[in-house]
């Protein structure tokens, strides 16, 4: 039988998970909510710069679990290649700076862009961040994203190729994140997060809806759905993975309500589901 969370010692919010609140807001809701972790997300970090943020999160007695996102590799033209790395570059330099021990990548797609190639463009990407990232001390975590957004989202859609990748480019500041939204479906996912032993470097919780209205934008609350999310949980910590548990939910539902309130529902799903 699996076993229950105990405490909120590992809780961590995404800010895209309470998108309407600025990031001053967000800081001020989760240290009052005595959620302790946070993962900060770019759009929510520009207006304040990663030197202030890092002051404002560290005041309220918050950690940072990860930035996201960094990726977006595939593109047809060298230059918007060049870009992307680039671009990547100052994310990793800005999570140094916010004390953000991981960057979240999510790798990219281009219909333009046959998916070998995109492959192959994905990896060259991460490589070329790869010496980067080790001067900085941060991990690179590569994260799949459901098929349904291999068109333009990701061309790395399961942990099988997540866990080659990392072992193609075998570097130990390359990993992967785990995000059950979008490998819970896959039949071979208990033996690829064993495989995936060591280079776990996220974990990502929230639940799918049943009927799901939106693909992008309707994820659940967890244990409002269908994901075995407690299962996956634990063979995640059966790794020896006992970092930080994020809860990433993108809802135009939940994000048109009071914020507060949806923290705390937040609180006592992952204390009744995760």
């Amino acid at each position: 039988m699996a076993s229950k969370i105990d405490d909120l010692s590992r809780l961590c919010i995404h800010t895209a998970t309470t998108n309407p609140l600025s990031l001053e807001e967000a800081v001020a809701a989760y240290a009052d909510a005595g959620v302790p972790y946070i993962t900060v997300w770019e759009h929510h970090l520009k207006p304040l710069g990663a030197k202030k943020a890092a002051k404002l999160i560290q005041d309220a007695g918050l950690k940072v679990a990860s930035l996201c996102r960094g990726g977006f590799f595939v593109a047809a033209g060298a230059q918007a290649r060049q870009d992307a790395i680039n671009h990547n570059r100052h994310l990793i330099d800005a999570a140094a700076e916010l004390g953000a021990p991981v960057l979240v990548l999510v790798c990219g797609a281009d219909p333009d862009v046959e998916m070998p190639v995109a492959r192959q463009q994905i990896a060259d990407g991460i490589h070329a961040l790869d010496k980067h990232a080790q001067e900085r001390g941060v991990k690179l975590a590569i994260e799949p994203l459901h098929p349904m957004y291999a068109d333009t989202r990701s061309a790395i859609n399961t942990l099988d190729q997540a866990n080659n990748l990392v072992m193609a480019l075998d570097s130990k500041y390359i990993g992967v994140a785990v995000d059950v939204y979008h490998l819970w479906w896959d039949p071979f996912l208990r033996a690829e997060i064993k495989r995936a032993t060591g280079t776990i470097f996220a974990f990502h919780v929230c639940d799918w809806r049943v009927p799901t209205r939106d693909l992008l934008n309707d994820r659940a609350l967890m244990g409002a759905g269908c994901i075995p999310v407690r299962q996956i949980r634990e063979w995640v910590e059966d790794t020896g993975f006992d970092g930080p548990i994020e809860v990433e939910i993108f809802s135009e539902e939940e994000w048109g309500k009071d914020q507060g309130r949806w923290i705390k529902r937040i609180k006592t799903a992952y204390m009744k589901s995760v």
